[in-house]
């Protein structure tokens, strides 16, 4: 039985696939959310990011950061649309809803209206970022999760969870199983860029950083990745 009511699951584009848009990613991550909700009351929204599609953050330097982070918030919105469809397809209650109006694809982001969304089943997928450029889809995980009044963050990534140094290039990296906001801070570790995790430290809302391989486990409400609170 999962401790948390009420969860915002972070998933990264990159859990898409690394490159471009593939229906079957979006039917696997589906698939596994179908099999928890349909077995338990999780209340959830998604935020989604758009890294398989584009990354403001990689641009050539000659391109404007603006331009860029609005191509990256509409990418969020590809791949949420694709999910919503995903879900919707296994039967289940999906809505996805914009930071950016977009009426005759998705509802407005309102605050009130995704919490009765929540309230009624239906899962709540969260695109476009938080609208603005120069803020990433941590910072927008981070700000619905308090908007709505999450219980936690979930977030997914392609590691099992957060370590004192890479993993990928440090063989003795170690893994975290809890860690307080002070010390990931003191630490510099890369839990979630700066904005989000200082939000996420104010409002004292928990972040369970975990591999994707794991969303089942850690949808389940079993101990997973490291706990961030």
């Amino acid at each position: 039985m999962n401790k948390y009511k009420r969860i915002v699951l972070k998933l990264s584009g990159e859990v898409f696939g690394s490159e471009g848009v593939k229906t079957e990613s979006y039917r696997k991550i589906a698939q596994t959310i179908a099999g928890i909700k349909k077995e338990n009351e999780l209340e959830l929204g998604i935020v989604v990011g758009g890294g398989n599609i584009f990354r403001g953050r990689e641009r050539d330097v000659q391109f404007d950061r603006v331009q860029a982070d609005n191509i990256g918030m509409l990418a969020t919105i590809i791949n949420g649309l694709g999910l919503e469809e995903a879900l919707k397809d296994l039967g289940l209650e999906a809505v996805m809803m914009t930071a950016i109006k977009m009426n005759s694809m998705a509802e407005p982001f309102i605050a009130k209206r995704a919490i009765e969304h929540l309230e009624k089943g239906r899962i709540v997928i969260f695109g476009g970022g938080t609208g603005n450029p120069f803020f990433s889809t941590d910072t927008a995980a981070a700000l619905r999760a308090c908007e709505i009044s999450a219980d936690a963050i979930l977030k997914a990534t392609n590691v099992d969870g957060v370590y004192d140094k890479d993993p990928d290039e440090h063989k003795d990296a170690k893994l975290y199983e809890k860690i307080s906001y002070e010390e990931a801070m003191e630490k510099n570790l890369k839990v979630m860029d700066s904005t989000a995790f200082a939000l996420c430290r104010d409002e004292k809302k928990p972040i369970i950083v975990f591999n994707v391989k794991d969303l089942e486990k850690v949808l389940r409400g079993e101990e997973s990745g490291t706990l961030v609170s």
